[in-house]
């Protein structure tokens, strides 16, 4: 009797619900508490009206948190109520939901242990559960995060779209964040015009999007051209990371041109590439080397440097100074540059709203990284769903707990 009134404590039942038995299984390590409804009526949780118990339903399991090393599971057949109207519903105990076969401590421990290791298959092993069931926490989770935000009244002056790979063969996603919280709002399938379309639509209201002003991405085509129809008030500005990625890029191809013919390029990379701030000494005497000679890859990274000095200029003084700088940039007649010039011009609303507005990819670029992360610790991801649920459920700020 001890033992069924302690386990009564601990469960917090409530009133006129008790545990009738505990039994326990020493060969396997496990116990089951029976439980069982003293009480012949019930109040409806939809419209609160007192109703008498009708049966009951046939007798389900719930995993609860080990006791010590055993495994722990509740047992109990669930009351069913009638309604006044005739209606038979089975009563919803307030340890978990009848829908499920876990409790809502144990599927707050998963959730905990979640976040910690990012790791489904690892989650289930410490947990001593199956991984589906990991894999179904995670999913109603999320979603039950997503059922709770409520952004109703509130106004995204920036966004950030950006693409991420999923799978091998040219599988992407498009990733919507919001710069100011460091949040993911919503994931979307594939990186087309109707996929962006369909993420936005989602995430925001009408209203919403029309009082959106900036929103930062890269030049690609569908993302350029869905937020020119769906966010009529939005400056495009091309992300200042991509920016010079691009120029890096360009960089490269002509040091790995010129290394053919100059051995002084070999293993150059890096002391080309970083910030001058960030070498180290033996880059930094590599870099001085090179850049005192009269190679186009040493002219290619003085565009790059001529280029990040243009930000935070006026507006009108943006466009001119860029302007400049391309006429400049082309006149040291550098193939890998002249191509990236001519992008940039082809984009030039975009480009100069990079100067002028103080919007980065940078948050978006620090999400690609942990997503990343959840891809390598995952081991990848086989559905979008999975995919989906795992970067929403580390990186979408979701309210994830029961109550």
């Amino acid at each position: 009797m001890f033992t069924e009134n302690l386990f009564t404590k601990l469960l917090q039942l409530e009133d006129g619900w008790v545990v009738e038995s505990v039994n326990t299984d020493f060969n396997s390590e496990e116990i089951f508490i029976q439980i069982v409804c003293m009480l012949d009526r019930l109040e409806d949780s939809e419209t609160g009206e007192l109703c008498k118990v009708y049966d009951h339903a046939p007798i389900r399991e719930w995993r609860h948190l080990d006791t010590m090393q055993y495994k722990t599971y509740i047992r109990c057949q669930l009351p069913r109520i009638i309604t006044s109207g005739g209606k038979v519903k089975t009563f919803q105990p307030n340890w978990a939901s009848g829908y499920e076969r876990h409790t809502y401590l144990f599927e707050h421990a998963v959730i905990d242990l979640l976040k910690a290791s990012k790791n489904q298959t690892k989650t289930a092993q410490l947990m001593r559960c199956g991984f589906n069931v990991v894999n179904r926490i995670m999913h109603l989770s999320v979603k039950r995060g997503m059922d709770r935000r409520n952004y109703s009244g509130l106004t995204f002056d920036h966004l950030s779209i950006d693409e991420k790979s999923f799978k091998k063969g040219h599988h992407y996603i498009t990733v919507l964040s919001h710069p100011a919280s460091g949040c993911v709002l919503d994931v979307e399938e594939d990186r087309t015009k109707e996929a962006c379309k369909k993420l936005l639509s989602n995430s925001l209201t009408t209203e919403q999007l029309n009082k959106v002003s900036a929103i930062s991405m890269d030049m690609w085509k569908a993302f350029i051209q869905t937020a020119q129809e769906i966010l009529p008030n939005a400056s495009i500005v091309h992300d200042r990371f991509h920016l010079v990625k691009y120029l890096n890029e360009a960089i490269d191809k002509v040091r790995r041109r010129e290394v053919k013919q100059h051995q002084e390029l070999k293993n150059s990379r890096y002391a080309l590439l970083k910030n001058p701030e960030n070498l180290t000494d033996r880059q930094r005497i590599h870099f001085e080397a090179i850049a005192g000679a009269n190679y186009e890859v040493s002219k290619a990274w003085q565009v790059r440097e001529n280029f990040k000095a243009l930000f935070s200029k006026g507006k009108l003084w943006a466009t001119l100074s860029f302007l400049q700088w391309a006429t400049d940039a082309t006149k040291r007649k550098i193939k890998e540059v002249d191509k990236v010039v001519e992008m940039f011009k082809n984009h030039l609303s975009g480009v100069v709203n990079a100067l002028l507005i103080n919007l980065t990819n940078a948050m978006a670029e620090r999400l690609n990284g942990k997503i990343q992360e959840l891809k390598i610790v995952g081991r990848g991801y086989r559905t979008f769903a999975n995919f989906r649920s795992a970067i929403l459920f580390f990186n979408g700020g979701l309210n994830l707990y029961p109550h």
